[in-house]
């Protein structure tokens, strides 16, 4: 599968939320009004994954200061453990530490262990409960990671 990854563009809304309502149950689903307002965020950054000429996922992403938090990570469920997410993930980090961001965090429903154990996997701690994050009382896990600096990525290589 060849995969391209991209900018978010304006004409992107309606697959992206399109998307999100795939990925997510209706409880947890943005409406289209959120998902524009986190668009329009300071510092917002969305990148989008194309594959088979279709959008199939896509990373979204916010920042301030050296902080930066990712707002929603999806990807369609025929593409999943394909290394979208994992592509669309090293994208935005690399992005976010080129911006001066130095930490990045997230949250994540207590009960989606495959989500959990892809955020492990790519080096995301957790550092507490949210209780009742989610509509329902779900829980949520706040995690986080550090980022290496621009310069220390380019060292590094």
């Amino acid at each position: 599968m060849k995969l391209a990854l991209r900018d978010y563009q304006q004409e992107d809304f309606e697959k992206l939320y399109e998307i999100d309502q795939a990925c997510y149950e209706s409880a947890v689903a943005y409406s289209r009004r959120e998902l524009r307002n986190y668009l329009r965020f300071p510092g917002a950054e969305c990148v989008v994954a194309v594959a088979e000429n279709n959008m199939v996922g896509f990373c979204l992403t916010a920042r301030e200061g050296a902080r930066g938090h990712i707002v929603t990570i999806d990807v369609l469920e025929a593409f999943r453990r394909t290394g979208v997410g994992a592509a669309l993930l090293e994208e935005v980090e690399h992005g976010l530490a080129r911006n001066g961001v130095r930490e990045v965090g997230l949250e994540t429903a207590t009960d989606n262990d495959t989500a959990i154990a892809f955020w492990k996997k790519h080096g995301y701690r957790t550092l507490g409960v949210w209780k009742g994050y989610y509509p329902g009382g779900r829980d949520a896990y706040a995690m986080s990671k550090a980022l290496a600096s621009a310069k220390q990525a380019k060292k590094g290589n």
